[in-house]
């Protein structure tokens, strides 16, 4: 094991994976000692493999839901697949990482006395009847069904990290991400922008799931590694839950058009039934990132659609 004392040791979980990758690369850029620490069920050794040289990255091939001792100053709990189509393949597994996976890793933070910030997600909102979704909304999911694997093992992670709080004293951080896109997305990973720019560049047919009207809001990764950075070095008694996501509402129909006109696509709209318990709309209310945090979106759809667009590129 590599050691350097003299930095902040970070412990990011899930850090081989989408979001991971980019925090990697934030912390190392701010002169920290990362640690990732990845099962590669989902995430790619790829993404990070080329800082395995760095004195100060390390990467350690572990699954959450197992106990692990380290000696760390923060931890970033992403460790979770966050697509339906990953999240879906078993979800046994899913709802381990989400519920072991945060017992271990708080258990750790109260061992180390460190900091520890929980990766949630606007899905503990599930089908909003609330618009736009603020943190003191309790949410709508439906507690057996297909999504449930990821949608409860999220809120059971979440009242984890409030109980340990209270009870144990142990510093914790809870960020609700919603919708992020970027450059190192998997091609195939099932989610709608990253599905949109693959078939649109091979100029497939874009499925549509219903009638297409249903809404989403989506951050460029850059701003939602921001936000996060933010909220782990904000003031102790900024805990959260704090939505972080950009509040910009579009429909899947016009996300699918916005793509095919950057992508310079010949592709055309295949509609598909709507999966079950599929959320409708879907709006972060981010009043309590910017009055807490200054934090804010900066990054529109279509300057994040176009650098996604270029990265994928190269792969497809």
């Amino acid at each position: 094991m590599k050691q350097n004392v003299d930095k902040k040791r970070i412990l990011i979980a899930g850090g081989a994976g989408f979001i991971g990758t980019h925090l990697c690369e934030r912390l190392l850029k701010e002169d920290n000692y990362v640690i990732c620490l990845d099962d590669f069920s989902s995430g790619r050794l790829a993404n990070i493999s080329h800082h395995k040289d760095n004195n100060n990255f390390e990467i350690i091939e572990h699954d959450v839901i197992n106990p692990i001792k380290l000696s760390i100053d923060e931890i970033y709990n992403l460790a979770c697949p966050a697509s339906p189509k990953h999240y879906q393949e078993n979800p046994i597994r899913t709802l381990k990482t989400s519920v072991n996976g945060a017992e271990n890793l708080l258990n750790l933070a109260e061992m180390n006395n460190s900091k520890i910030l929980q990766a949630s997600t606007s899905e503990v909102y599930g089908d909003p009847i609330v618009h736009p979704q603020t943190e003191t909304y309790w949410g709508n999911v439906n507690p057996i069904g297909i999504r449930a694997c990821y949608d409860e093992g999220k809120r059971c992670a979440e009242t984890l990290f409030f109980d340990y709080q209270r009870n144990k004293g142990v510093n914790i951080k809870v960020a609700r991400i919603f919708n992020t896109y970027g450059p190192k997305m998997h091609p195939e990973d099932g989610r709608v922008v990253s599905n949109f720019i693959t078939q649109s560049l091979r100029n497939k047919n874009i499925t549509i799931y219903g009638d297409g009207k249903q809404t989403r809001s989506f951050c460029y990764v850059d701003d939602l590694i921001d936000g996060l950075f933010k909220l782990m070095n904000s003031d102790h008694s900024i805990i959260g839950p704090m939505n972080l996501g950009n509040p910009e509402e579009f429909t899947i129909l016009e996300l699918a058009n916005t793509i095919i006109n950057l992508a310079n696509s010949n592709s055309a709209l295949e509609y598909k039934p709507l999966p079950l318990d599929d959320p409708l709309r879907r709006k972060p209310n981010i009043d309590l990132a910017v009055s807490k945090l200054g934090w804010e979106p900066k990054i529109s759809l279509d300057e994040g659609v176009k650098k996604t667009i270029d990265y994928f590129k190269k792969y497809i």
